[in-house]
């Protein structure tokens, strides 16, 4: 079997040849072109940062993919989904703003932005994958109207995952909210009766009956009727619906990764992950922590399991910045087989990589080519 192709260059930026020239080099180096994209409409999924982040990727990348986008004839345009914890983007208002404040404007980069699941997290299209975990997958609806699908990664530790890149971003990115639940829970929602407020939303778009109200007149979720499908979560204004959040990291990780083959599969797709700012946690984080090792590069492949697999070869083959999270759990005699393991003793990320190969997402056999 042929090694998928993964295509690499560094942020060595020399006088007269900048970041941005060397980032459009390498996804046409790498084959993007290759792509019919004359007048199909192109989701560069990308991840707009939580408010007081900092670590989430500079617009000026997205820019040049956009117009690399543009130049082929395509309609991009730059999304995510809105997010099940209580945050900075967990309905389209919030999100939206959000991006404004970090920097992606139409603007500065050359494209609109669309918050794919709507205003709530309920707009939705449901994907039947029949996989091992996932049966019909909850995708935010503009991904899946989009023709072209192109992930924009950002290559950083996860405390739920180990890392998060390509297949995160698509597989967890792309779900609505009850996809999201689905892939964190193999349990049900439940109300949190102090955060309850007794406006009557969610049993307007409970469709099982599953909803009624206590003596105080607050929400209760019978879970005998209850299906799990969690549009409760994205209707409540108030965040007193929750997911219990139960699923072991490597369930969370397959499910991640049959979410990913929903979004992708039958249509055209190309990854890019860059791998710089390293934080140990994710982006959904309000902060950022010091980056744990140095920037490494920007690669690009069209095959997300592979270019997952080289970003996290690369990570660990550098060497550990001391005041880091890494760096200390280091210092505390932390075992673990790698970098992202000793960061979060708890995950296993390797789990994402075989089931992706697994279910036929990609390949963890790849071939590294240098661009410089």
């Amino acid at each position: 079997m042929e090694k998928a192709k993964v295509y690499f260059t560094d942020f060595r930026a020399r006088p007269g040849y900048n970041l941005l020239q060397k980032l459009e080099r390498l996804i046409k180096t790498a084959g993007i072109q290759n792509i019919d994209f004359e007048n199909k409409y192109v989701a560069i999924k990308i991840h707009f940062g939580e408010p007081g982040n900092l670590a989430y990727l500079r617009p000026n990348y997205a820019k040049v993919v956009a117009d690399v986008v543009k130049e082929l004839g395509g309609k991009p345009f730059l999304t995510d989904c809105n997010t099940l914890y209580v945050g900075g983007r967990k309905n389209a208002i919030d999100h939206l703003n959000t991006a404004y404040v970090n920097g992606f404007s139409p603007f500065s980069t050359g494209c609109h932005v669309i918050i794919a699941d709507g205003l709530k997290g309920t707009d939705e299209a449901y994907v039947n994958i029949d996989g091992e975990y996932i049966k019909t997958a909850k995708i935010g609806r503009a991904i899946m109207d989009a023709d072209i699908v192109i992930s924009l990664n950002h290559f950083k530790g996860h405390e739920g995952t180990g890392f998060g890149g390509a297949i995160k971003n698509i597989g967890m990115g792309c779900g609505s909210r009850a996809g999201k639940m689905e892939m964190h829970s193999s349990g049900k929602p439940h109300v949190i009766l102090d955060k309850c407020r007794r406006c009557k939303q969610c049993i307007k778009i409970c469709a099982h009956g599953a909803i009624s109200y206590n003596e105080d007149g607050k929400a209760v979720i019978d879970h005998n009727k209850c299906v799990g499908c969690g549009r409760c979560i994205g209707i409540c204004n108030f965040d007193a619906i929750k997911s219990p959040n139960d699923e072991s990291a490597d369930i969370l990780n397959r499910k991640m990764a049959e979410y990913a083959l929903a979004v992708v599969k039958d249509r055209p797709q190309f990854h890019i992950s860059l791998i710089c700012d390293v934080s140990p946690n994710c982006d959904c984080h309000a902060e950022n922590d010091a980056p744990i090792v140095p920037n490494v590069g920007m690669l690009a492949s069209f095959d997300m399991v592979a270019l997952d697999k080289a970003c996290a070869d690369l990570v660990n083959k550098q060497e550990v910045f001391k005041n880091s999270n890494l760096g200390e759990n280091i210092s505390k005699n932390i075992e673990g087989h790698d970098h992202f393991h000793i960061n979060h003793p708890d995950t296993n990320w390797e789990s994402q990589i075989e089931h992706g190969q697994k279910i036929g997402l990609g390949s963890k056999e790849y071939e590294l080519i240098v661009i410089k």
